[in-house]
């Protein structure tokens, strides 16, 4: 989605995101501060925990990537928030901008929130974003002990594509939209 910002230049916008269970709620800056500062205003409403250190290293990276680069969207941090009581359990964005139709992807949830379908769903209205932008093909990586990220990402059709010590490696491709 395009809109035209007050200098009449067209900018790129960046929306909330439904699913059944949750809303994608995009971070912008004065927010992702807070985040990393642990400081919610009175707007803000944050499950016990949250954030975690996996949103503050996103978190990190979303405010470096637009000091040096510029607005994000919609390739930017979308803090996860379940639509039953409103509150932020975790975060899930693009790392980086698109690199050749391929993006990178990162996802996180507090403890509490973990081991109930919200990562898939999340990623799933994920890829459906960038979908709409023309991406075709992903990557994510998680830790080699962490089975429960490797299900998400296989059911959402992710194949390991590589290993190291530390890390196992992930892609998924989208199929392409006929005209």
């Amino acid at each position: 989605m395009f809109a035209i910002n007050s200098l009449g230049v067209f900018s790129r916008t960046m929306t909330d995101r439904e699913t059944a269970r949750l809303i994608l709620r995009t971070v912008d800056t004065a927010q992702a501060q807070r985040i990393r500062d642990k400081a919610p205003s009175a707007e803000d409403r944050w499950a016990e925990g949250y954030p975690f250190e996996g949103d503050l290293a996103a978190i990190d990276g979303f405010l470096r990537a637009t000091d040096q680069h510029g607005d994000q969207r919609p390739f930017g941090y979308y803090q996860i928030t379940r639509k039953s009581d409103g509150v932020a359990v975790g975060g899930i964005g693009f790392v980086g901008p698109p690199d050749g139709g391929m993006v990178e992807i990162g996802y996180g949830l507090i403890p509490a929130a973990r081991g109930q379908g919200y990562a898939g769903e999340a990623l799933f209205a994920l890829m459906a974003i960038a979908d709409e932008h023309a991406i075709a093909g992903f990557r994510a990586d998680t830790t080699c002990d962490n089975i429960a990220s490797q299900r998400t990402l296989a059911h959402a059709g992710f194949e390991q594509v590589a290993a190291d010590d530390e890390l196992l490696h992930y892609e998924a491709h989208l199929v392409p939209r006929l005209a």
